[in-house]
């Protein structure tokens, strides 16, 4: 049988299917279950900057509690005490998911600023994970803000979390930067790594009955698999760190596009949202015929294969294959 062994931030995998953060990690159960399914390791779901934050003003209230008045800022944080565990706890649970399966247990933490929440990254070192991934998620509204100001505070911040841990670092992090590679290379110096392409940025909606915005959860389907596949497979070979490829991965296919790309593994969410576990194994099943069929002995045999760097047209990847894509198109197809 081929050999499906990868590494993935100096951690040795029994396969390139990791589970990524999602409500499935969210309960001990959940994580078994990912483990007894076929998953090579999990990422547990996020502690935010704001529940950390919001914590530490909580305590402030109750220590200084009718010493002054004040306006009540708390309010302007969302309800995150609904939203899930606090910090505390959240540490809690890592430890008793780290004892309860033998997979890797990649700690999770969402934030765009440098500051005192960030020494969590250390808490969540000392609680048993196997490394860290911090997600960079902000949407960008004042117009006096500088893209290279946003910029710089991103790789200051990956900078901080490096030196507070001592465990292998990923960044996650989306696709809206003028300069990708740019971007990729300064997160790398900074201390990440690997990178995980890409974040999805989730949109609201309007509710016309209501007349309200709304939270509208769309689930990935495969297309969405082309934007960071084209992205690995430029950077594979040219920045000194992991790939994981996340958002679009469903199908076998999908993996082989990954792993060929240059990714050393493929994450896993809405899939296994909308199709269950036994996808996994299934999954893993397919890969394994593929690669039979096509006499490929290792992951490792076919890693960037289908890079920048490997593929005969180079300029696919460029400006000529957009000229191309426009022109591949035909009304003939009976569009109109």
């Amino acid at each position: 049988m081929p050999d499906l062994t990868t590494t993935y931030l100096g951690l040795r995998l029994k396969n390139p299917l990791v589970a990524s953060a999602s409500p499935l990690s969210k309960k001990l159960d959940g994580v078994r279950r990912l483990e007894e399914a076929g998953a090579s390791a999990v990422v547990l779901y996020s502690l935010f900057e704001e529940q950390i934050t919001y914590e530490s003003h909580e305590l402030d209230h109750f220590l200084t509690r009718g010493t002054e008045n004040y306006a009540e800022a708390l309010t302007y944080f969302p309800d995150l005490a609904h939203y899930n565990i606090g910090p505390e706890p959240y540490l809690e649970y890592l430890r008793r998911v780290k004892q309860a399966v033998s997979i890797p247990v990649i700690g999770s933490l969402n934030g765009i600023s440098s500051g005192g929440w960030v020494e969590y990254a250390r808490y969540i070192e000392q609680a048993g994970a196997d490394a860290l991934e911090l997600n960079l998620y902000y949407m960008p509204t004042d117009p006096d803000l500088p893209g290279s100001e946003l910029e710089d505070e991103y790789v200051r911040l990956v900078r901080d979390v490096r030196r507070e841990i001592s465990i292998p670092l990923a960044v996650k992090m989306g696709p809206f930067y003028t300069s990708i590679p740019n971007m990729v290379r300064r997160f790398a110096e900074a201390g990440a790594d690997g990178l995980v392409l890409f974040n999805r940025f989730y949109q609201p909606d309007f509710d016309l009955d209501a007349l309200e915005v709304v939270p509208n959860l769309k689930l990935s389907s495969s297309d969405e698999l082309r934007l960071p596949l084209r992205w690995i497979a430029i950077l594979f070979g040219r920045v000194e760190a992991d790939f994981a490829l996340t958002s679009g991965v469903h199908t076998y296919a999908d993996v082989l596009k990954a792993m060929m790309a240059g990714a050393q593994v493929a994450m896993m969410t809405s899939a296994l949202l909308e199709g269950g576990l036994g996808l996994i194994g299934r999954v893993l099943t397919d890969l394994e015929a593929w690669m039979v069929e096509r006499e490929y002995v290792s992951i490792t045999q076919m890693r960037g294969s289908m890079s920048q760097r490997a593929v005969a047209e180079p300029a696919a990847f460029e400006r000529a294959n957009y000229m191309k894509a426009l022109n591949s198109f035909s009304l003939d197809r009976g569009v109109l």
